[in-house]
């Protein structure tokens, strides 16, 4: 009897163990592996992720790009106009200030990947750029902390140049800004491509389609940037126009900060930089120690790195895949040395995984290489092509355009094309090749290749066409108006504006997908390395064109206060020249390059 009483209470026993354990289970399950929400806790399906804090990103980068185009777009002006710099030291500022602002992009990812998440690290870099803006608002506002207003067009009395003390001011506030909009960049992007579960066809897509319409709102914050702000700062004034800047860059802190409850954000899984550094050691110090070839032979054939195909192991794997190119298959072959017999150093212990991982990231080093030439075009957009609208017939009818709202044209086309790219031109291709991406990642930085360089030669000939103009008018010596209208100009734009949509959007899908799970957001951010370093060679063009034509001619190419003395033209044709030479080498890379995944395949 006794026996037949417990067994009821014995049976709810085991029924509730059994219960908790489901439950834990079920637990366990809808966890997302590797992730975390903002309060560090684990990120559960269901409750974080998806398209819902991809949302938030996106209207963020609406205004943190308004913030930060805000006074980039129209800063040669200012630098000229009221700083009193040349137009080709005014241009040389501009591009090192946005060279180093996206290159610090790479600072920004690899902390995020390292050390912060993305998410504290965009809260983190938004106060620094608020704290840029603020710098520069207050010395637009106050009369003393610029140099006294003159007449440009005079010969006579030069403007006085910007004091030493001003001038530092205005280069603190720039580069604090440059810092904050580097680490926006390295962890927003990622931030956003995160939500998404690459482990199903639906998540890829929608992480694809996360990217084409991050440039779509890039774009929309660069249309107001371009538009509403440019009109203020030059119709109401420049402390207007960085004020507008400076208050959008606060308010973007917490719609950001709205979204937190929805986001998962990656665990940190220590510095990519350490695990390339240890296989490349490694593997130096293996091919050093390999003086016999016949050793080298046998050591490699007793590698596990010998075999065929590396298994994947859960969403983190890489699959190793047969490089037709017998020259990076040497280089390969160099890598798998790191994991050859014993480590000199317990420090020096690879494993396959992680030769892999160095591999891939050596792989898409020679594509983002390629990308350089076509942002060295880019960053005429916000120089010389703003200077040589500004020489021109500024007015539509009885409205005064200002030169700087030019990039209000490819803006507007890159609104209407991204989403008809993602829901017209997509869907078919995918129905046409039978393929998962429809169009590939390089096939869509080709082809903004290609448009860079259609672009360079139209501005030649725009330009050609302009100074014909100021001879025939008699204003080649004059800082007037010439009767010609800027939307010439806009034809320049339109092409590199699609060429940037087709580069960027390609650029930075090919590198958060093929990059290890570990180095994501650093390798996202080459993406603004290329842009960075564009802009940069911009500026070493420019001077060493400087340079040489001085040698060589009494009036160089790039030389004087008045943009109708320049041989611009000539400038552009040796852009085309490159960006085509630039191309080929492009092809050289992406015939023998094979996507990591096999889903992504050509």
């Amino acid at each position: 009897m006794e026996s037949i009483g417990h067994t009821p209470q014995m049976a709810c026993v085991v029924t509730c163990e059994k219960d908790t354990q489901l439950k834990e289970e079920g637990k366990q399950f809808n966890r997302w592996e590797g992730y975390v929400d903002w309060r560090d806790r684990p990120a559960m399906r269901g409750h974080h992720g998806g398209m819902l804090a991809a949302s938030f990103v996106l209207v963020v980068e609406i205004l943190e790009n308004l913030a930060f185009l805000a006074n980039a777009s129209n800063l040669v002006l200012y630098l000229s106009n009221f700083m009193h710099y040349s137009p080709s030291s005014a241009a040389n500022i501009v591009t090192n200030f946005m060279g180093t602002a996206f290159l610090l992009a790479l600072l920004g990812g690899f902390l995020a990947d390292a050390f912060f998440t993305t998410y504290r690290l965009y809260l983190t870099s938004a106060a620094i750029e608020f704290m840029g803006l603020l710098i520069l608002t207050v010395q637009a506002h106050v009369p003393s902390l610029k140099p006294p207003t003159c007449a440009l067009a005079s010969t006579e009395t030069p403007c006085q140049k910007v004091s030493s003390r001003k001038e530092a001011m205005l280069f603190i506030g720039l580069y604090l800004v440059a810092i904050g909009v580097g680490g926006i960049k390295g962890s927003l992007p990622p931030h956003g491509a995160e939500q998404f579960d690459e482990t199903t066809p639906q998540g890829r897509k929608q992480r694809s389609s996360f990217f084409n319409y991050y440039v779509f709102c890039l774009s929309c914050g660069a249309l107001i940037a371009v538009t509403f702000v440019v009109w203020i700062e030059d119709n109401k004034g420049w402390q207007w126009g960085l004020g507008i800047a400076t208050a959008t860059i606060l308010t973007s802190i917490p719609v950001f900060l709205l979204g937190s409850p929805t986001y998962r954000t990656k665990i940190q899984a220590g510095s990519p930089i350490t695990t390339m550094l240890k296989v490349l050691a490694a593997a130096i110090y293996n091919n050093c120690k390999s003086k016999n070839p016949s050793n080298a032979v046998m050591g490699m054939e007793m590698s596990p790195s010998s075999n065929s195909t590396e298994t994947s192991e859960g969403e983190e794997s890489n699959t190793k895949v047969k490089v037709p190119s017998q020259t990076l298959l040497e280089d390969l072959k160099f890598l798998n040395k790191a994991i050859e017999g014993k480590p000199v150093s317990p420090v020096l212990q690879c494993t396959v995984k992680e030769v892999e991982e160095v591999k891939v990231v050596l792989r898409i080093i020679p594509i983002f290489m390629c990308t350089i030439m076509l942002n060295c075009c880019l960053a005429q957009l916000s120089t010389f092509s703003v200077q040589q609208a500004a020489t021109m017939n500024t007015k539509i009818g009885s409205l005064k355009v200002p030169p700087a709202s030019l990039p209000f044209f490819p803006v507007i086309f890159m609104m209407i094309l991204a989403p008809t790219y993602n829901h017209v031109i997509i869907p078919f291709a995918r129905q046409v090749t039978k393929n998962e991406m429809g169009i590939t990642h390089l096939q869509r930085i080709g082809t903004g290749l290609v448009l860079s360089i259609i672009a360079m030669a139209v501005a030649a000939l725009v330009e050609i066409k302009r100074k014909k103009v100021a001879v025939e008018s008699g204003l080649l010596n004059s800082a007037d108006s010439l009767p010609i209208t800027f939307l010439w100009i806009a034809l320049q734009y339109l092409f590199l504006g699609s060429a940037d949509l087709f580069t960027l959007a390609g650029m930075m899908e090919f590198f958060f997908t093929e990059a290890p799970t570990s180095m994501r957001s650093l390798a996202t951010a080459l993406s603004w390395a290329s842009l960075a370093m564009g802009y940069y060679l911009s500026s070493v063009l420019i001077s060493i064109v400087k340079n040489i034509t001085s040698t060589f001619r009494q009036t160089p190419w790039l030389s004087g206060s008045n943009l109708n003395h320049y041989d611009l033209e000539r400038f552009y044709w040796l852009m085309c020249v490159l960006s085509s030479l630039n191309f080929f080498h492009y092809l050289f890379w992406a015939n023998r390059y094979r996507y990591r995944t096999t889903s992504l395949a050509d």
